[in-house]
């Protein structure tokens, strides 16, 4: 009998502590961008390409771990053929158990002088449409019982500006 008890109590322990390290393993909080509107955008080919614009963009952080994610001060980009073209900071903060923090940012954009002389640039200005791309890296911690797990969550987003409707469209995160 006792060992049938003893084997019972092992196996129930056992089940408990394999739901335990599944439930609170630290995982990767995800980052993206929600939305984005553009505001102020200028754009020609004359005398050379070039484009300048706002954009009001929501950063959305959702944490799906069961403890806090608290994360450091970070910059996010934009960029359009690889250069970055613009650039807006992300203040540090938290993203509580198992919510979503959604922050609003803006990113002053344009292109600059080695930019202008590239050819696709005309070409992409011609066409009405603009492929650009969004980048950021969020580093922080999740403290798991004094434990304390250092996590970074990358954003890495492409989309397509388009010139005529003044509007971004094909927003896709990874």
């Amino acid at each position: 009998m006792f060992f049938f008890n003893s084997l019972a109590l092992i196996v129930i322990l056992s089940a408990i502590i394999l739901v335990f390290a599944i439930i609170v393993k630290p995982r990767t909080p995800r980052v993206k961008l929600s939305s984005v509107a553009v505001e102020h955008l200028s754009y020609g080919n004359n005398p050379i390409p070039s484009f300048n614009m706002t954009l009001a963009a929501e950063v959305s952080v959702k944490n799906s771990n069961f403890v806090r994610f608290k994360f450091e001060n970070t910059s996010s980009s934009a960029l359009y053929k690889g250069m970055v073209v613009g650039e807006a900071k992300l203040r540090s903060g938290r993203v509580g158990a198992r919510k979503t923090r959604r922050m609003n940012i803006v990113v002053k954009i344009g292109s600059p002088g080695s930019l202008s002389e590239a050819k696709n640039l005309s070409s992409d200005i011609n066409s009405g449409m603009l492929k650009m791309n969004s980048y950021a890296t969020l580093k922080g911690d999740v403290r798991l019982f004094g434990i304390v797990k250092n996590r970074t969550a990358v954003m890495s987003c492409g989309m397509n500006l388009n010139l005529s409707s003044r509007s971004i469209q094909d927003l896709e995160c990874s």
